[in-house]
């Protein structure tokens, strides 16, 4: 049985949905540092930094950010085609993976916590520091379809992979669906795609009811 620490309408919805491809026996503890009345102390044991998504695996051991996450499950799973069997495309894969966490993560951090990075700033400097933010990991997710494209339907091929999933959920709670829509129409319909493929809908109704 595995862990994962995790809220709704969170980037742990990610790794549910790799849980879900993969098969795999787990169960979900919600603990997140804006949700009062969850397993805070039981996730800062596993994870100093309190970070969501958290996966406790069956020896104990505790893996935390997503990226590294998503690969893992893919190398201990290789059926679930989370990961390509091509080693080259594996390779793009585990890139796309890692651009999305360094950059559009790295971003989304600043939009939503702009006094961890400005400190004694007013309002008008937390303002324009989070706009800054926001433009920039607009142009991020431009750089990442421009980069790996939007292939026909998944990245992963027939079927979803890690990449699909990772980019579905972070553009999603993000907020940047609407900006790829304007922009990058194809990236925006391969992660429609993710939302309503039939083994993954149940997961991204749950976190995004409606």
């Amino acid at each position: 049985m595995l862990t994962l620490f995790g809220a709704p309408g969170s980037g742990s919805a990610a790794i549910e949905a790799a849980l879900v491809l993969c098969g795999a026996d787990y169960r979900v503890v919600t603990a997140a540092t804006w949700e009062a009345d969850s397993a805070l102390d039981e996730l800062r044991r596993a994870n100093p930094l309190q970070q969501i998504p958290t996966l406790v695996l069956a020896d104990g051991s505790a893996l935390s950010e997503s990226a590294a996450i998503l690969i893992h499950l893919g190398l201990a799973h290789p059926a679930s085609n989370l990961l390509p069997a091509d080693a080259a495309a594996r390779a793009q894969a585990m890139r796309g993976l890692v651009f999305i966490a360094a950059n559009c993560y790295a971003a989304i951090g600043v939009i939503d916590y702009p006094e961890r990075w400005c400190a004694d700033a007013d309002a008008a400097a937390t303002d324009n520091l989070r706009r800054g933010a926001r433009a920039r990991l607009h142009r991020y997710w431009d750089v990442f379809a421009d980069t790996f494209g939007a292939p026909q339907p998944f990245f992963g091929g027939a079927a979803p992979g890690a990449l699909d999933i990772h980019a579905a959920v972070v553009s999603r709670w993000s907020g940047a669906r609407a900006h790829l829509k304007r922009m990058r129409p194809a990236l925006h319909a391969l992660v429609g795609r993710v939302d309503t493929h039939p083994t993954l809908a149940p997961v991204f109704t749950r976190h995004w009811p409606g």
